[in-house]
C-alpha cells in the first residue's frame, strides 16, 4: 500500500477532489487543454482552492502529495498534475488573488513565464510589468529570465532626459520608457586602456546582445554612419531607427564619464539627422549619450537649455546585481524535470 494512503484525509476531501475533476474534464471538453488562457485559468482555480483549505483546513504537504496522485491517477495522460505544480498553482493564486487580474493579463503568457515570475519577482507591480512587457514584446522564456536578472523593471524609464519640453505628448512618454539606465554591457570584455572604438566594435560583435539590451523596436542603421557636413565629414558612432517612434535614434559612446560638451555635439548630430534623413512622417531624431559614468547635477544643467530631445545613460560591462536567492518554491528548472515524467502516470 503506497504511502499516500496512509495519509488520514480532513473533512471534506473528497468533495474537493470531486470538485477539482469536474472542473478539470470542463475545461478539457472546451479547450483540451491546448489553449493556454485555459491552462493558466484552470491552474489559477486549482490553486485557488488548495489555499483556501490550506487556510481553511490546515492541509499540509501530506494531502497535497495524495491530491496530485489522486489526479494524475484520474487524468494519467495529462502533465502538470504534480506536486510541485500544485504548490505553484497555490502559489499563483495567492500572487493574484483576482481572477480578473489572470484573465487579463497572467492567463496572456504561457504557464512557465508565469513560474519564472514567481520565481524571480516579488514585487506585484514588477510582476504586472514584466507579463505585460512578455505580452507586448513576444519574449520567449530565456529573454524574460535575461530581462528579471538584469533588473529591466528598475532601470527602465531612469536614464535622465530632456524629453518633456523637447517632445510631444504622448511621443514624450514613449521615449522616456525606451531609455534604461544603466545599460548592461555585461557581456563585453574591455581592458583598461578600452577607446570608443574598441567599445563600438566589441558591442558591434556581439550585436544581438546589444539590441537585446537597448529594447524591442530598434533598427540597426550602422555604425560610424557618414554625414557630410559643410563640406566636411562627420561619423555618427551608431545610428538606429525606433519602430515605434518612428524616428531616428543617434547613440554617442564615451568610454568616460559625462562632460558638457558631449550634449553640444549631439545636438549637432541630431541637427544634421533632422536636416539630411528625417522624412515629413518621422518625428524629432533622438539622441543618447552612453557614457561610462555621470554626475546627476553636470548632466541636468547640460541639458536644461537644449532644444534637441536627448537622454544620457551609463552603462556598466559587469553585473553589480546580486544572485537571486532561492526561495521555498522548487526552481523552474526542478519543475520542469519533475513536468517531464508526470505524464507517465502512477505505477
Amino acid at each position: 500500500m503506497s504511502e499516500g494512503r496512509l495519509v488520514e484525509l480532513p473533512t471534506g476531501y473528497a468533495a474537493i477532489l470531486a470538485s477539482l475533476k469536474d472542473q478539470i474534464r470542463a475545461a478539457r471538453l472546451k479547450a483540451g487543454l491546448a489553449v493556454n488562457r485555459e491552462l493558466v485559468l484552470l491552474y489559477w482555480r486549482i490553486g485557488r482552492q488548495v489555499l483556501e483549505q490550506q487556510m481553511e483546513e490546515g492541509w499540509g504537504s501530506k494531502v497535497i502529495e495524495r491530491l496530485a496522485q489522486d489526479l494524475r491517477r484520474e487524468f494519467p495522460e495529462m502533465r502538470g498534475l504534480s506536486p510541485r505544480n500544485l504548490k505553484y498553482m497555490r502559489a499563483f493564486a495567492e500572487a493574484y488573488p483576482e481572477e480578473q487580474i489572470v484573465q487579463q493579463a497572467a492567463a496572456q503568457i504561457p504557464w512557465f513565464h508565469n513560474c519564472v515570475i514567481l520565481d524571480k519577482v516579488k514585487n506585484p507591480v514588477a510582476r504586472d510589468f514584466y507579463i505585460r512587457s512578455t505580452i507586448s514584446h513576444g519574449w520567449s522564456r530565456n529573454i524574460l529570465v535575461h530581462q528579471i536578472e538584469s533588473g529591466l523593471y528598475q532601470r527602465q524609464g531612469r536614464a535622465q532626459v530632456n524629453f518633456d519640453r523637447t517632445l510631444p505628448s504622448p511621443q514624450s512618454e514613449l521615449a522616456c520608457q525606451i531609455l534604461k539606465d544603466p545599460y548592461n554591457f555585461d557581456f563585453l570584455t574591455l581592458g583598461k586602456e578600452a577607446q570608443e572604438r574598441d567599445l563600438e566594435a566589441a558591442l558591434l560583435n556581439h550585436l544581438r546582445e546589444f539590441l537585446l539590451e537597448i529594447g524591442v523596436g530598434f533598427a540597426f542603421l550602422g555604425s560610424q554612419y557618414h554625414l557630410e557636413i559643410g563640406d566636411q565629414d562627420f561619423y555618427i558612432d551608431l545610428l538606429f531607427y525606433h519602430l515605434n517612434l518612428r524616428c531616428y535614434v543617434v547613440i554617442d559612446l564615451k568610454i568616460s564619464d559625462f562632460q558638457p560638451e558631449f550634449a553640444g555635439k549631439m545636438n549637432f548630430y541630431l541637427s544634421a539627422v533632422d536636416d539630411l534623413l528625417r522624412r515629413a512622417e518621422d518625428g524629432p531624431s533622438i539622441g543618447i549619450v552612453l557614457c561610462k559614468g555621470k554626475n546627476r547635477v553636470i548632466v541636468e544643467y547640460a541639458l536644461r537649455d537644449t532644444n534637441k530631445p536627448m537622454g544620457v545613460a551609463e552603462y556598466q560591462l559587469s553585473s553589480a546585481l546580486p544572485e537571486n536567492l532561492k526561495g521555498s518554491l522548487p526552481t523552474i528548472e526542478e519543475l520542469e524535470a519533475e513536468l517531464e515524467g508526470a505524464g507517465e502516470g502512477e505505477r
